[in-house]
């Protein structure tokens, strides 16, 4: 049986070498012919055999370190360059472009290198080849360009905010990688951009807040409350994280709500007490769902209810005494009626708002 030729580390390398650029080529759209079954077989042969010949022809570490290092040089000589030099949106698509091809480069050159994962590196207990991939774009790309990536997405949704049209999509795509960036962790997420678009979200509200208190009767700014509301649970199911929900309603509520309660519900004309004064339900019926989502929020509301029901009661005692003053004692007939009158009166109170 013949024995096999040891492949220096040199020589060995530049074949490699020649995959990895024809995978570049393949990633920026140059014309390559794709990978046949040969190419593969014959890119994963060379790693098996260059970490499975003796010592010190055992090239394992070393050629661990150029898969590390051919991430790097890709990213620092290409990928880099083409986000620098561009902004706001159009940074945004090309970053979701590049993360999209740089997990695409990680599946192919793990497979090249699949030997190394399954005993160079599991005896060793380094990372894995699928993580060292994804840390070099999250140490060389992700931490220079997550300040900028997450300002432009909080622009984009102050804009839809106010009402223009922006597309959603591309906001899915770049929160995405916020997430898939952690690795299974949503610290990142969290830190580098949930943070701050729940601060932005606050202001953006308070700012708003401070002007429809003064212009809207109460109707009107819980019926804008409401929609506000509507419409960033909506955001939350088409771009962003699911486990922002929660915190991002409670910010809003807090701003628009809390903040305001007591002026929206004693607003002159069209608080608390005008509404129950009036019998508008519809009104009553928004104000208890929306206030009963903040913390104590309907407390206030069960005071102006008790004020208003009391105040009623006593206006119908009242009328009830003075009815019975202005009659003569002889009159036993008619003040007999007045009471009955008061009694239906009060048990109609009663029922009006126990129901």
């Amino acid at each position: 049986m013949n024995q096999r030729s040891t492949i220096d580390l040199e020589h060995g390398w530049d074949f490699m070498q020649r995959g990895i650029t024809k995978l570049k080529n393949i990633l920026e759209g140059l014309p390559e012919p794709q990978f046949s079954s040969e190419d593969y077989m014959m890119l994963y042969t060379t790693i098996y055999n260059m970490c499975t010949q003796k010592p010190p022809h055992d090239y394992s570490q070393q050629l661990y370190d150029k898969y590390r290092e051919a991430f790097e040089e890709y990213i620092t000589t290409t990928v880099l360059p083409s986000l620098r030099e561009k902004h706001d949106e159009f940074m945004l698509r090309e970053l979701v472009k590049r993360w999209s091809n740089h997990k695409v480069m990680v599946r192919w050159l793990s497979r090249f290198f699949h030997y190394l994962d399954r005993y160079f590196i599991a005896r060793r207990s380094l990372p894995g080849l699928n993580e060292v991939g994804l840390t070099c774009f999250r140490d060389l790309v992700y931490q220079e360009l997550n300040g900028k990536v997450r300002d432009a997405v909080i622009s984009l949704i102050d804009q839809e905010r106010e009402g223009e049209q922006i597309d959603r999509a591309i906001l899915k795509n770049v929160l995405d990688i916020f997430v898939e960036i952690g690795m299974g962790s949503m610290d990142y997420y969290e830190n580098d951009f949930e943070a701050a678009m729940l601060k932005d979200t606050a202001a953006y509200y308070s700012r708003k807040a401070s002007n429809w208190i003064l212009e809207d009767s109460c109707p009107d700014y819980m019926l804008q409350a409401e929609e506000c509301l509507k419409r960033e649970k909506d955001r939350v199911s088409h771009y962003l994280h699911s486990s922002s929900e929660t915190k991002l309603l409670e910010k809003v509520q807090h701003e628009l709500l809390s903040v305001y309660a007591t002026q929206l519900l004693e607003k002159e004309h069209s608080g608390c007490h005008a509404l129950l004064r009036d019998d508008k339900v519809e009104d009553l019926s928004r104000m208890y769902r929306l206030f009963s989502k903040i913390p104590r929020g309907l407390d206030p509301v069960a005071n102006i209810f008790k004020q208003h029901v009391t105040a009623e009661g006593t206006a119908l005692v009242k009328q009830a005494e003075d009815a019975a003053s202005n009659k003569k004692a002889d009159k036993r007939d008619v003040v007999g009626l007045q009471e009955q009158v008061f009694v239906w009166k009060v048990i109609e109170l009663h029922d009006k708002y126990l129901a």
